[in-house]
């Protein structure tokens, strides 16, 4: 996480531990940022391919266009140039030799979008030249999801800044009601986000905390424009997803979602739904905290099946649209396990040092409800990092 050099040792122990011969990056334009992440290298241009080779033990080998020979520099390994194609593959060939298997930003079938990097044609040419390729997936979230102190230290400052911008929230609506006035989702929104950058947080670019009313709230990535924004009236349901993360380079995010009521007391209806989403949120954080504590293997699917089965046997399964978490890094999504077995099968172990959201949700056609939470795993224990919403907040309730 932030900006750190390559730590050749540790790749090297890590694609030993994974019986693979190596681990080759490959960019051309910039295509993939995990591999610059990974490596802390950063050209000036890549308009031509280039190739990097960490083996399993020994010294890496790198190779680049002459035009442009020098953008790995800064890296350790003997350097080897070409500039026609022929020249390329021959010299990737050489590079590669003695290699049955490596990984790259691959992922078979595409089961986990974030990874699969590289293109199908450059798979090819590898596997061409005898050599098989296996998804860097582990590898990615090893060296991509785990968070240093320092970025742990930066979420959970900015989750108390958090929770108290979705109180700012709730109370701005209760406010303009009590005063007579109606108020409506984008400016609710951007009462979230005063309340987040007074206290030094940022919302993600170009994707600001979603503020939804009734059916708004059943379309999972709704957000609200000037153009669009709902007035928000007595009975109304509310649904806010606020997630940010300080301005200190290296920080990582906090993202969570509370649901309210506009009202004194909350109906039946929507407090029953509410109950099923906090069951089955529930149960997918147990299962994590009691399988880390133990010391128990646990996937990412394991964590979604928990939730999604609690969903289901209360009849609501068609109604939860999505996987039940993401990981969480520098960007809001992040590249460690995800908690799916829904939109993908994400087969990767829950490891320490890494951060997820669990947020289980029902859909229904006239509201929705999602209550999400960030479980951050240590060595010996997980945790939720921040304030857990046990029921529907009442919105006017005195």
């Amino acid at each position: 996480m932030g900006n750190r050099t390559m730590d050749l040792s540790a790749i090297q122990a890590a694609i030993k531990n994974l019986n693979l011969d190596g681990w080759l990056f490959y960019d051309h334009h910039r295509r993939d940022p995990i591999a610059y992440r990974v490596l802390g290298v950063h050209p000036v241009m890549t308009t031509r391919r280039w190739y990097y080779l960490i083996p399993a033990a020994g010294a890496p080998a790198k190779l680049v266009h002459r035009i442009e020979s020098h953008n790995l520099d800064v890296l350790p390994g003997e350097r080897h140039e070409y500039s026609s194609w022929r020249e390329q593959r021959e010299k990737l060939a050489a590079m590669l030799g003695g290699a049955k298997t490596v990984a790259m930003e691959y992922s078979a079938l595409n089961d986990i979008p974030l990874v699969g990097l590289v293109d199908a044609g450059t798979v090819e040419l590898v596997r061409s030249l005898g050599v098989e390729v296996a998804s860097s997936a582990d590898l990615v979230q090893l060296f991509e999801a785990r968070w240093t102190p320092e970025a742990l230290a930066s979420h959970l400052e900015a989750g108390p800044i958090i929770h108290a911008a979705v109180r700012a929230g709730f109370r701005a609506v209760a406010d303009a009601i009590r005063a007579g006035r109606t108020a409506d989702e984008y400016g609710v929104q951007q009462v979230i986000v005063e309340a987040m950058r007074s206290g030094g947080v940022e919302p993600e670019p170009g994707e600001p905390p979603i503020v939804g009313v009734n059916a708004n709230c059943s379309d999972p990535h709704y957000s609200p424009t000037p153009e669009k924004s709902q007035p928000i009236r007595v009975g109304d349901f509310l649904l806010l997803d606020v997630f940010g993360k300080k301005t200190t380079p290296g920080s990582v995010y906090f993202d969570i979602t509370w649901t309210g009521y506009v009202g004194e007391q909350v109906p039946e209806r929507q407090a029953g739904v509410f109950d099923v989403v906090k069951q089955a949120r529930d149960a997918a954080v147990q299962l994590v905290e009691t399988s880390v504590r133990e010391g128990r293997p646990l996937a990412g699917w394991q964590v979604d099946d928990a939730a999604r089965d609690v969903i289901e046997q209360a009849g609501y399964g068609a109604y939860f649209v999505h996987r039940t978490g993401h990981s969480i890094g520098e960007e809001v999504h992040g590249n460690g396990a995800n908690m799916d077995n829904f939109e993908t099968r994400d087969t990767r172990r829950v490891i320490p040092r890494t951060c997820f959201s669990v947020e289980p949700g029902i859909y229904l056609p006239d509201f929705g409800v999602r209550s999400e939470v960030n479980v951050y795993v240590d060595e010996h224990e997980a945790r939720v990092t921040g304030e857990i919403q046990q029921a529907v907040v009442a919105i006017l309730a005195a």
